[in-house]
């Protein structure tokens, strides 16, 4: 709740009432004060939260994706073919970012 002093119009603050002892609005410029005994001084909200979308497509993302010839970085694995699929990230002067699947083990990587 924000609220403004009537006389010089500056925005009031939450104080102890040097005159009651209890709190009260507040003018920092002039002696108004606003007495708030009773009167419900915050409130909370629960905002909801924004839907996150997944950057890289979520989960139609490898659908229909070419294959590469080219090494898991899993020592495991060591499989030589892999799905790709290039994405401008960056600025338009920065190269593609490549992202990789390994055919077998499903491992994921990128190249810059």
């Amino acid at each position: 709740m924000l609220t403004f002093c009537p006389h010089c119009s500056n925005m009031l603050v939450v104080a102890r009432s040097e005159i009651s002892g209890s709190n009260s609005f507040t003018c920092p410029t002039c002696p108004y004060e606003f007495p708030i005994d009773g009167i419900l001084v915050y409130e909370r909200k629960e905002l909801p939260r924004k839907q996150v979308d997944d950057v890289l497509g979520g989960e139609g993302a490898w659908d229909n994706v070419d294959q590469t010839v080219t090494q898991c970085p899993v020592e495991s694995c060591g499989f030589d073919k892999a799905y790709f699929f290039q994405l401008q990230i960056r600025s338009a002067d920065e190269p593609m970012t490549t992202f990789y699947k390994c055919c077998k083990c499903g491992h994921r990587w990128r190249e810059n």
